[in-house]
């Protein structure tokens, strides 16, 4: 049997029916994927507006997968236990959208799932090294964050080798834990680094090759003729 690519898919049900968000959340299962992304949108840290914590949960009695929910609101502390409530698994908040970083990434572990942090494509890169040991993930947006179908960001591909670069460099692995190399047993998975944004076959590559893990895509899976086939592409590039 082929070996399972350790590169993860996440399709972003942003870009699915809205009329029938319980059929597309179990379209999305049915692909294979790995993770369903939820994005949540407030009108204010970006402009546009999506879903609440009601909508999350109805997705959640859908389907049984892991529900990765990307905040794209002001002030995440302040809903994190209504999102953690409605299902999620995963909370992934903004860097730009709140001056309590790391106090909302320590109170979505205390909640018992994932935490992870988000930054805007202008962002510095220089932020994120601070925030690897604190968080489970790292979200690289390859689009301006706020709506679906955009043009991927090439200028990103440096932030995401400089991360990966900085997580080898310091060993760190899942979970934002350090690795001690000398240490007996099997090596830990590597640190999660997502990408979001105008992802495709071509630019799914690029992403990996510098060292992505976990591509977010909507548009381009939702258009497809067969989801499972294009979900099965994109994880192939963690193996070419």
């Amino acid at each position: 049997m082929k070996q399972r690519s350790n590169i993860l898919i996440a399709p972003s049900i942003l870009a699915g029916d809205f009329g029938h968000l319980s059929e597309e959340a179990k379209r999305i299962q049915a692909s294979g994927a790995d993770w369903l992304h939820v994005d949540v949108m407030d009108g204010h840290f970006v402009p546009n507006i999506t879903i609440g914590p009601q909508v999350v949960a109805a997705i959640n009695r859908a389907t049984d997968m892991f529900l990765d929910v990307h905040l794209m609101i002001y002030n995440p502390f302040d809903y994190v236990e209504r999102f953690v409530e409605a299902g999620a698994d995963m909370l992934t908040i903004h860097f730009e959208a709140t001056e309590e970083v790391d106090e909302t990434l320590s109170y979505i572990r205390k909640c018992n799932i994932k935490a992870g942090l988000a930054f805007c494509p202008e962002t510095s890169m220089s932020m994120i090294p601070k925030y690897l040991d604190k968080c489970d993930q790292i979200l690289l947006m390859t689009v301006h964050p706020g709506f679906g179908g955009q043009s991927f960001m090439p200028e990103v591909i440096e932030k995401i080798k400089f991360t990966r670069e900085v997580c080898d460099r310091l060993n760190i692995r899942a979970g934002g834990k350090v690795y001690n190399p000398e240490k007996k047993g099997p090596k830990p998975p590597p640190f999660d680094i997502q990408v979001d944004g105008g992802i495709d076959l071509e630019t799914a590559r690029e992403c990996v090759e510098a060292g992505a893990n976990v591509l977010v895509a909507g548009t381009y899976l939702f258009k497809s003729p067969n989801m499972k086939l294009a979900v099965d592409g994109l994880r192939e590039c963690g193996n070419t």
